[in-house]
């Protein structure tokens, strides 16, 4: 077996992975350390979960370990650009943990809040900057940091940048970075557009894929339960009432459904927050310790918090509604059954969401079980008719700066993309099950 020791990375390197009980890289891990630390191109492919953000930031710091000259004023070594505020705020945290037996600079640009301490921090030059696109390009617009020195680019989870409608500006940061320059795209999944980017972007990449794209996690155990809309309220209560629940996730499609949620159980009892993009960041930023601490069992959220939000311990993860972009799916159930441990997803779909369930079943090549509240007949009837849950949706608007709670680019899509269509009225599965009555929650929780 590989260890971080065989890589070649720099000595105070392996004695913070040391500190944080890690021997062994991932597999994403073991492929593109190697390869960024050649001075290749990386395209990466691996589900979340994988490790991907030690994957790109480790050769990083064994560039840097090797520099005695501070960077420039205004100026970075490396970029790293990720979709939200949480995720690059993540980041962040985990390079400051590999890198605390350096002398090393960072700093954080992000939207949400106000820019001042940021521009500070830039003003004397970082080694590596994280930013989400949108507030990063307002600071090079307003000439309070350059990228005309940078010297590496990392893109991660390229294909939400992407869903998020941060690829123009993309384009318009890397136009300021140098031609020679090493460049990472990591992502979950691969769609036509982000290749196409790559294809821009990247010079003779190491293509690396370590686990089928789009393929959940083994250890989580799913199940998805076929109701009518108004019971999903009393089965969430169900579901969060039960004592194998240590700690739980609730997607919501949009964020006022989100609040919607986050009020009846609270309502009830239950601790719970909200996050989304209508927050502040000082809100969501309590919201998500509470939740990594332990003070809120619950944490009810959009599709922000899908991708790159690593807490331990999160026993459950509940889509109240599903997702009208399958590979979403993906990103959710993936917040369970990290680090080695096994979880649990229920998805609730009500018939107008029927479509969304062929979808998400046709891209993991999965038979989720079903679980039938009510008779499967009326269902499938009933979904016949339906008009999908996510076309009942406004129009989409025009971009707005500093709105989406991410960085000021455009506003977040939760639910508000062209909808599937409820397909056909086949029958039930071999391994559906009926329930009936009310019993126990851990029936459905596992």
């Amino acid at each position: 077996m590989t260890a971080f020791k065989d890589l070649g990375l720099a000595e105070p390197i392996l004695r913070a992975l040391a500190d944080e009980g890690y021997d062994a890289p991932t597999p994403i891990q073991a492929e593109t350390i190697p390869a960024m630390l050649a001075g290749r191109d990386v395209l990466g492919i691996a589900q979340t979960g994988t490790g991907k953000t030690a994957a790109f930031v480790l050769p990083i710091l064994n560039g840097i370990a090797g520099e005695s000259n501070r960077p420039a004023p205004k100026t970075c070594r490396a970029l790293i650009l990720s979709p939200t505020r949480e995720l690059s705020a993540q980041i962040l945290e985990n390079l400051r943990a590999y890198a605390r037996h350096m002398r090393l600079s960072s700093t954080l640009v992000v939207g949400g809040v106000k820019p001042g301490p940021q521009v500070r921090s830039l003003a004397k030059g970082v080694d590596v900057l994280v930013a989400t696109p949108g507030r990063l390009l307002d600071l090079m617009q307003s000439g309070f940091v350059r990228i005309d020195r940078t010297t590496t680019l990392i893109l991660d989870e390229a294909d939400q940048m992407l869903d998020l409608g941060f690829l123009p500006a993309i384009r318009r940061i890397v136009s300021h970075l140098p031609e020679k320059r090493q460049t990472a795209l990591l992502s979950a999944t691969m769609p036509k557009p982000i290749r196409a980017l790559a294809h821009d972007l990247l010079d003779d990449p190491k293509q690396i894929s370590v686990a089928p794209a789009s393929r959940p996690i083994e250890r989580i155990e799913q199940s998805v339960v076929m109701l009518p809309k108004e019971s999903k309220k009393d089965l969430l209560l169900e579901l969060m009432s039960d004592r194998a629940v240590e700690r739980a996730i609730v997607f919501s499609r949009t964020k006022h459904g989100a609040d919607k949620i986050n009020k009846h159980l609270v309502n009830y009892g239950l601790k719970s927050a909200a996050i989304h993009g209508n927050k502040s960041q000082s809100q969501r930023v309590k919201a998500l310790d509470g939740f990594k601490t332990g003070s809120v069992k619950i944490l009810v959220a959009t599709d922000i918090a899908a991708r790159g939000i690593d807490v331990d311990g999160v026993s459950h993860v509940i889509n109240h509604d599903l997702p009208n972009i399958a590979e979403a799916y993906v990103h959710r159930i993936g917040r369970t059954a990290r680090a080695g441990k096994s979880g649990v997803a229920v998805s609730m779909c009500e018939p107008g969401e029927y479509g969304y369930l062929r979808d998400i079943e046709k891209l993991t090549g999965l038979d989720i079980e079903r679980v039938w509240l009510g008779e499967e007949a009326d269902f499938l009837a009933e979904a016949k008719r339906a008009t999908p849950a996510a076309s009942q949706k406004k129009k989409s608007r025009p971009p707005r700066r500093n709105r989406d709670g991410n960085s000021g680019g455009r506003p977040q899509r939760n639910g508000n993309s062209a909808p599937a269509q409820a397909r056909g009225t086949g029958g039930g599965r071999k391994r559906s099950r009926r329930r009936s009555g009310q019993s126990r929650p851990g029936a459905l929780a596992g």
